[in-house]
């Protein structure tokens, strides 16, 4: 099992490969699982570009911005928390937890986004 390493968690892909069947057989499995890829991907690419038709650069510099802006207030909340040396409160981890989860979840998203047009799911719109 193989492990993809995302930039907050790890998801493992869970795909089957047999060792023990006959050439021509794993030649008409790979065959099938590329026509699956494909039509995952066309999928992607009628979905996707439907519901976000294209990008610019300015759409990945807004996004940027405001995962860059949740990382700083993630941040800000655990130095906040540790000034008075005191431990922390249930009230104040929840704040903590939700301050980073906000992070994760809009980087998660940047990455997504990059994904979608790196494999062309959405166009990128040229400057100018």
């Amino acid at each position: 099992m193989s492990t993809i390493q995302t930039s907050s968690y790890r998801r493992t892909r869970d795909h089957f490969e047999p060792q023990d069947i006959d050439p021509h057989e794993q030649r008409r499995l790979r065959g099938l699982m590329e026509q699956i890829d494909y039509t995952a991907y066309v999928s992607n690419r009628e979905v996707v570009g439907q519901m976000l038709s294209s990008v610019d650069a300015g759409h990945f510099q807004r996004l940027a911005i405001t995962v860059a802006t949740a990382r700083a207030k993630w941040v800000a909340e655990a130095l906040r928390q540790s000034e008075s040396g005191a431990p922390s409160t249930p009230d104040q981890i929840a704040r903590l937890t939700a301050a980073r989860t906000a992070f994760e979840e809009l980087s998660e998203a940047y990455e997504g986004l990059r994904r979608m047009v790196d494999r062309g799911y959405v166009p990128m719109k040229s400057p100018g």
